[in-house]
């Protein structure tokens, strides 16, 4: 049956080409510059989708209508680019004052950030979901404001499965068999799609190897190099040599396989929630299900991902507007369209309680208690997801216990 959903008054099918400017979520932040006695904020954000940068001005414009001695400034990167965009900032005394990413831990043991409950109120603390504020903690301190959640789960082409004859898998083996038969129907059509390129490669290595047992660690240790984790790389190996997945995932790259997914020539690929608004706009007749990711027995899993937002010190003389800016988005009226265009899980108690019952949601929530999370607190984590982007796609061409032999090495290199 096609899928046909979409949250609220907002539909995530206009993730892909959201164009807000025109509509009451709507308008541009504007240079203003810096006026005599204004304070400047910079703000580095990674580009979502499409719509980001608009979703964004339209957050800067209504927060600097409210806020005319503040002027924010917005700068949007790539994923590919991010890190090395905001390290270069940092090396060069430019670090942003508010920025959306990752792995922080190591901002944090160079003193580069605030506490959060510094640089924002505690009525919108407060609102935060508990486990999402513990996941954001270094040695109990909060040092970022939880942004939006995610949970994986495996998108699947009910048609393609259909015509080779089988169902949606559960383990690997059904996987395994199920991708296999797909890919043998011929015509560009690849089984499971596996994209092990730099995007990405973390989150799709989390999805093998945690689903067989395995972990990355914790805030205390990045483990790798693990027996658990090797069941995993060798499952992606497997699948490779039987030819269950689509050519060359080496060097694959998540987004444009997903695009290829939504053109229906992939039976099955792990995807976001923002997957469903993307389907909407590109291909609204695909025939597609939701189900749980398949691991090594059949056990529930998912990879949970918890993006940031982040305050360093700088001037010290920001907190005050940063303060201002953090309160003013995390209001329910200005936060949950922005959740809500960008497609992805509310962090907030108030978003939670606005967008529950919403049909989209519901196989994301579902997974969502079983999920697992990268061990963002630990300072080499940093490392280990640089490793991951630059060395896992070499499971294609090297032994596995090489590969994650290598990442181990490099990770303990720092």
């Amino acid at each position: 049956m096609k899928k046909s959903l979409r949250f609220g008054a907002v539909a995530i099918a206009a993730v892909a080409t959201l164009s807000l400017a025109s509509c009451g979520f709507g308008g541009s932040a504007g240079d203003s510059g810096d006026a005599e006695g204004s304070t400047t904020i910079d703000l580095l954000v990674p580009s979502y989708s499409d719509g980001t940068k608009a979703n964004w001005e339209t957050v800067i414009e209504g927060f600097e209508k409210a806020n005319p001695d503040i002027d924010v400034k917005l700068e949007v990167q790539s994923w590919d680019n991010l890190e090395k965009v905001v390290s270069t900032k940092i090396q060069a005394g430019e670090a942003p004052d508010i920025y959306n990413g990752g792995p922080f831990a190591g901002f944090v043991s160079d003193e580069l950030l605030y506490p959060v409950e510094d640089v924002v109120s505690a009525e919108t603390f407060g609102d935060f979901q508990e486990s999402f504020i513990a996941n954001a903690e270094v040695d109990g301190t909060a040092y970022a404001l939880p942004l939006i959640a995610s949970a994986r789960a495996l998108f699947v082409n009910n048609a393609l499965l259909s015509q080779a004859g089988v169902e949606a898998p559960t383990d690997w083996d059904s996987l395994l068999d199920a991708a296999t038969k797909v890919s043998a129907l011929g015509g560009g059509v690849a089984g499971y799609g596996m994209p092990l390129g730099s995007e990405e490669a973390q989150a799709e290595a989390a999805v093998w190897l945690w689903g067989g047992g395995g972990s990355f660690g914790d805030a205390s240790e990045i483990t790798i190099d693990t027996p658990e984790n090797l069941a995993g790389a060798e499952q992606i190996k497997k699948m490779i040599d039987a030819g269950a997945t689509q050519a060359d995932p080496g060097s694959t790259q998540r987004s444009p396989l997903m695009d290829i997914f939504i053109q229906g020539k992939i039976g099955m690929q792990v995807g976001l929630p923002p997957t469903v608004g993307q389907i909407e706009e590109g291909n609204p007749e695909l025939d597609y299900s939701i189900v749980p990711i398949p691991t090594k027995d059949g056990s529930p899993f998912t990879l949970g991902v918890m993006d940031q937002l982040m305050a360093f010190q700088n001037d010290g003389d920001k907190a005050d507007a940063i303060t201002k800016f953090f309160d003013y988005y995390y209001s329910a009226d200005v936060y949950v369209p922005w959740v809500q265009a960008e497609g992805f899980l509310p962090v907030t108690k108030s978003g939670a309680e606005e967008l529950a019952g919403e049909e989209a949601l519901k196989p994301f929530l579902d997974v969502l208690p079983d999920a697992q999370f990268y061990p963002s607190t630990n300072e080499k984590w940093s490392a280990a997801d640089g490793a991951f982007k630059s060395l896992f796609g070499q499971l294609q061409s090297k032994p596995a216990q090489d590969v994650l032999t290598e990442i181990q090495a490099q990770v303990d290199a720092g």
